[in-house]
């Protein structure tokens, strides 16, 4: 069985927290030995954060755990209850200078989604992401 940990980190709407954001996960799974998965996870939390900080106007919250059974899964939430846009694939995105929205996280992590949430009153949703088993 493997180590469980959760952690949350509250944002304000700044583009700026992306770079806090991705900071703050590279510490946390370099120092609970899941150097192998900083990469990718720090892609995929960039690109979760941003959107929720571009396409939102409240604060957000970027949030990493790893479950008992070793998968590690990143979210954030924002204060837009809406579903997020369907992803287009990297190759229709790849070329996009508005960014690349959930098409990299669709094709670099095992399994995403997203559920209404509300976190301080303020209705929303967290998109999230699971990385493999390790």
């Amino acid at each position: 069985m493997a180590e469980t940990w959760d952690y949350t980190l509250y944002i304000p709407n700044d583009l700026r927290a992306v770079t806090v954001c991705r900071r703050t996960l590279r510490l946390i799974l370099t120092l609970h030995g899941l150097i192998g998965l900083v990469d990718t996870a720090e892609l995929l939390a960039a690109e979760l954060v941003s959107n929720a900080v571009r396409h939102t106007k409240g604060s957000a919250a970027l949030r990493v755990r790893r479950t008992a059974e070793g998968v590690v899964w990143i979210g954030a939430w924002d204060t837009d209850p809406a579903p997020p846009d369907l992803p287009r694939s990297l190759e229709e995105v790849a070329e996009s200078e508005d960014g690349r929205r959930l098409g990299l996280v669709s094709a670099c992590a095992q399994l995403w989604g997203w559920q209404p949430s509300a976190r301080f009153g303020d209705r929303g949703k967290y998109v999230w992401c699971e990385l493999g088993v390790v």
